[in-house]
């Protein structure tokens, strides 16, 4: 690396094809310790060459040159992760014998829901309608009945908290 910042091209296309197995095998490490697939071990590898080019001027050419690199690593790694969210990945074939055969029956009739909708005031009960039924936004139903989006985000919230304890006590 001392020879690559110097300015030997030469010096610096070795350095990358040393580190690149080195990177790739780390990658692969890091991803199985996160419960994640291996196959995404390329794009990290590729990830950190890029930071490592770009950011090769930062490197101290009297600090070791491990511990600047393994550090890029780490920090393309959490990127990575942290980018794709906590994903699980799991074969669902493991399962099938424990997933029902049938969808769950509703613990509510649709008529029970459409009476307890009916006791409720009028304005919570269109705001209710409009954005649920209707598939309307915020905004138009503030439009529709003349309110402001956040009255309308009002009634909805004490439509659902009426309706839920209605519908828990039924």
């Amino acid at each position: 690396m001392r020879q690559a910042v110097a300015g030997d091209d030469e010096a610096y296309h070795r350095l990358l094809k040393a580190i690149t197995p080195v990177l790739r095998a780390a990658s692969r490490r890091g991803l199985a310790r996160a419960g994640q697939p291996p196959d995404q071990a390329e794009d990290i590898v590729q990830e950190i060459l890029l930071a490592v080019h770009l950011k090769r001027h930062t490197w101290d050419v009297n600090a070791p040159f491990a511990p600047w690199l393994f550090a890029i690593a780490r920090n393309k790694l959490i990127d990575m992760l942290r980018r794709r969210g906590r994903r699980v990945f799991v074969d669902i074939d493991d399962f099938s014998e424990t997933l029902a055969d049938e969808p769950p029956a509703p613990t509510v009739s649709a008529s029970e829901v459409e009476a307890q909708l009916n006791t409720l005031p009028k304005r919570q009960r269109d705001v209710l309608q409009s954005i649920a039924v209707e598939a309307s936004s915020i905004k138009q139903t503030a439009e529709k009945f003349a309110m402001s989006e956040g009255a309308v985000r009002v009634a909805l919230h004490r439509a659902l908290s009426s309706l839920t304890a209605k519908l828990r006590d039924a």
